[in-house]
């Protein structure tokens, strides 16, 4: 009986490095919001819209825009220093 020895696959992708990592931690809180809104839109799929329903997606459409100006005005002072 021959036993074949496997080595392991090369790696393809490089592990993230710390820039991306930071770059990610600094998108987390647009990835929450438009998660936010994407529930308060699931849920509005299945039955009539409700005034909290609406209300639900106001909130939450506000959050992701409140959220992209501070990424933004993180980005440009980032490009400004």
């Amino acid at each position: 009986m021959n036993i074949l020895r496997l080595n392991k696959p090369a790696r393809t992708e490089p592990e993230p490095t710390v820039a991306e990592l930071d770059a990610i931690e600094c998108e987390m809180p647009l990835i929450a919001a438009e998660v936010e809104l994407l529930d308060a839109q699931i849920i509005s799929l299945d039955r009539p819209l409700t005034e909290l329903d609406s209300r639900r997606i106001r909130r939450a459409r506000r959050k992701v825009l409140a959220a992209r100006r501070r990424l933004t005005a993180h980005a440009r002072q980032g490009v400004s220093a």
